[in-house]
């Protein structure tokens, strides 16, 4: 017979993180980690930016949505028991404008529950709360192992698909039709295998551009349709340094992508964009949906693996 071992729960968080808004924080932000939670609530999503200031707050993590320009707040709240954390999480939320936010805490009691379920009901299709628990196990001696599990969601988050307003623009209607499009063409066609199995859909907007992830914090993927025009570019969140790294490996990196790209430095904002666009690429001609998505699966693997190896490199050094 086979010798087992027993599950034991580690009750006390703090054997691992001495400080949940320091030492958890900095070890959720890490890619790794963070799909951890991505994967509990359903959501595909990497972090952007760490202790985000909100006044005289901060937002514990900010992530953007793979496929969707939805912002996302993470409040690590894990060593309080009151409620005192759900004014914070309102303040923080407001503050960032998000549309998801993801509340983690060491036990979920029932009037958190209950003020979650609450806010769910009120808010738009494509906004919700997530009420996450941490909890810590091991076996015998083994390293600890951490497990996130939703204890209340948005309704039907899963499921539901945002639903166009009666009174929406025939563009906004196209561009809906335009993504759905994309994401058959894309997860159920089989015309780029990698492509398919690097990505998960997502939920259908009518937006004008998606947001793809590329494994590093501060560096996303942006396909943006207009009417006439596709656009590809990375968007690099407040890393000068990076942009300035990468801008003097411009040569190189346009060579190996086979692409002219427009490097922008917007020093009147936060972030920096490296961009390409497809022109024309009319929207309304839905005879050239095909060799638009095929162009845009193509540009997203080709950013994430040419500009990724070189943001390794730069973050080696």
């Amino acid at each position: 017979m086979p010798r087992l071992s027993r599950l034991e729960e580690i009750t006390d968080l703090r054997t691992v993180w001495q400080n949940d808004a320091k030492d958890f924080t900095e070890w959720l932000a890490k890619e790794d980690n963070i799909n951890l939670l991505s994967e509990a609530s359903g959501l595909e999503f990497s972090a952007e930016e760490t202790h985000s200031p909100v006044g005289k707050l901060s937002v514990d993590i900010l992530a953007s949505e793979s496929g969707t320009n939805r912002r996302i707040i993470i409040i690590n709240n894990f060593s309080a028991t009151d409620d005192s954390g759900l004014g914070r999480l309102i303040t923080l939320a407001a503050g960032k404008n998000a549309d998801v936010i993801i509340w983690i805490v060491r036990h979920a009691n029932d009037e958190q529950k209950a003020a979650v379920e609450w806010l769910n009901s009120r808010t738009r299709n494509n906004t919700g709360i997530f009420l996450c628990e941490i909890k810590l196990f091991r076996i015998g001696a083994s390293e600890p192992a951490v497990k996130f599990e939703v204890i209340t969601r948005p309704n039907n988050w899963a499921k539901e698909v945002r639903k166009i307003s009666e009174d929406a623009t025939n563009i906004e209607k196209l561009r809906f039709d335009y993504w759905n499009a994309f994401q058959d063409y894309a997860f159920d066609g089989g015309s780029n295998p990698k492509f398919a199995s690097s990505y998960k859909r997502w939920q259908t907007s009518s937006n004008y551009g998606v947001v793809f992830g590329t494994g590093r914090s501060g560096c996303s993927i942006i396909i943006a349709k207009t009417r006439d025009d596709l656009e590809a570019g990375l968007n690099i969140s407040d890393d000068r340094e990076l942009f300035s790294y990468l801008l003097s490996c411009k040569d190189d990196i346009e060579s190996e992508c086979g692409i002219n790209f427009d490097w922008l430095e917007l020093s009147d904002k936060k972030g920096n964009r490296i961009r390409t666009k497809k022109s024309p690429a009319s929207l309304s001609e839905k005879s050239s949906w095909p060799e638009q998505f095929d162009w845009i699966m193509s540009s997203v693997l080709t950013i994430r693996d040419i500009f990724g190896k070189y943001i390794k490199e730069y973050d080696n050094e």
